[in-house]
């Protein structure tokens, strides 16, 4: 059987993950200073006009220079003058910045408020169980890598005159047969890349070519089900020109991409936006909480007999209501074939599922602005992509049925 599957990754300087990374700056900062805080913001911008909205409260709350975080990370995205190479719009030292935003510090009946709900949130969690690619999609992990490699070009080859803004669309095969496991084929591949006006459209193209070439034989090394050969037709810029990127290109909103975010297009989504919050709000502790769910039942799905099966893939669904310290797990299955999967113990008691666990043992361990560019779950050395250790054997025995 054949299948194929789409998705897609935008660069850090996208408009609309630049505004996430933004918004994440600002979580970062807070709960920094205050572990505790209660954070959440959102970032609109077009051109050189930056909004901040939202709530921060918590110690020091008034002396968040959220002004200087907004232009860092412009600054930090490739906006502005470069050490070599045409300048990037907008100038951060040129921003206009407005802000609404409610300050205060935290009383302590809101401070042990903290653990519990103060919203509802519906979440979902994924996982496969290819360990490869961090128990996710595989065509949601390459365009992922394949991004993160294109995105560094318009540092590394000043002489084509790149700006640091782009994006990756891949379509990947995925076939199985009877004698031997999945196998993964890079079937069509379309990124935009922003050049300058006097940029080499075909040096652009053959380097881009080169670069993707690489990482597929790299990726294929640590992971053999995956060919490396690239489509014959790999697609550049093939809307025209793109010589304005970033805000003057496109306007940009926290919270747009969240099918990038989360695991592209093959698992449904739950909540809400994940960057501009911290790690108590169901939004994004229910979130993280839940891929954790999902990915322990993948890593410890049984073997199934015979012959070898397609990837199997989890599927968990989480709800959150006000008041309520730990997530409630609604269902875990498999969303192929939409058998439960049957979980041994208290409703699966393998993972603390408190925002207590979240808040406390997540906030200021992770730098959350490459978590913004990049995504929650592409990373396993990120705090909540580590093996939850189950609370007992009994606990931690998952079973399809």
């Amino acid at each position: 059987m054949t299948r194929h599957f789409a998705a897609e990754f935008v660069f850090p300087a996208h408009p609309d993950k630049l505004a996430d990374a933004i918004a994440d700056a600002i979580v970062d900062r807070a709960t920094r200073r205050d572990p505790r805080a209660h954070v959440a913001v959102e970032v609109g911008l077009h051109r050189d006009l930056v909004f901040v909205t939202g709530v921060l409260a918590g110690d020091g709350a008034a002396e968040i220079p959220v002004e200087d975080i907004v232009r860092a990370t412009f600054a930090s995205a490739g906006f502005g003058p470069p050490g070599s190479g045409p300048p990037c719009r907008p100038d951060p030292g040129n921003l206009r910045i407005h802000t609404d935003l409610i300050r205060s510090e935290l009383t302590p009946r809101q401070r042990t408020a903290r653990g519990r709900a103060c919203d509802q949130s519906v979440v979902t969690g994924y996982a496969t169980d290819i360990p490869e690619t961090n128990f996710l999609p595989v065509e949601h992990w390459l365009a992922n890598r394949l991004g993160r490699r294109l995105a560094r070009l318009w540092r590394e080859a000043p002489d084509l005159r790149l700006g640091p803004d782009g994006k990756l669309l891949v379509v990947l095969e995925e076939g199985s047969g009877s004698l031997a496991p999945p196998r993964f084929r890079l079937r069509r591949l379309s990124c935009c890349v922003e050049q300058r006006e006097r940029g080499n459209p075909v040096a652009l193209q053959r380097r881009v070519r080169l670069a993707l070439q690489e990482e597929m034989e790299r990726l294929q090394r640590g992971f053999p089900r995956l060919s490396a050969e690239l489509p014959e037709s790999v697609r550049v810029n093939a809307a025209g020109d793109f010589s304005r990127g970033g805000p003057y290109g496109d306007n940009g909103l926290s919270g747009k991409k969240l099918v990038v975010d989360a695991y592209g297009p093959r698992a449904p989504i739950g909540g809400g936006a994940l960057s501009g919050k911290d790690l108590y709000q169901v939004d994004r502790a229910g979130a993280l909480h839940a891929r954790r769910v999902a990915k322990h039942l993948a890593r410890h799905l049984p073997t199934p007999d015979g012959e070898p099966d397609p990837p199997r893939e989890v599927l968990v669904s989480m709800c959150w209501m006000p008041g309520d310290r730990a997530g409630r797990l609604v269902s875990a299955r498999d969303p192929r074939s939409g058998h439960a999967i049957r979980i041994f113990g208290p409703g699966g008691a393998f993972s603390d599922r408190t925002l207590d666990a979240s808040g406390d043992h997540w906030t200021g361990i992770a730098d959350l602005v490459e978590v913004a560019r990049h995504g929650h779950f592409t990373d396993p050395a990120l705090p909540w992509e580590a093996p939850a250790p189950p609370a007992s054997a009994a606990d931690a025995l998952p079973r399809a049925s």
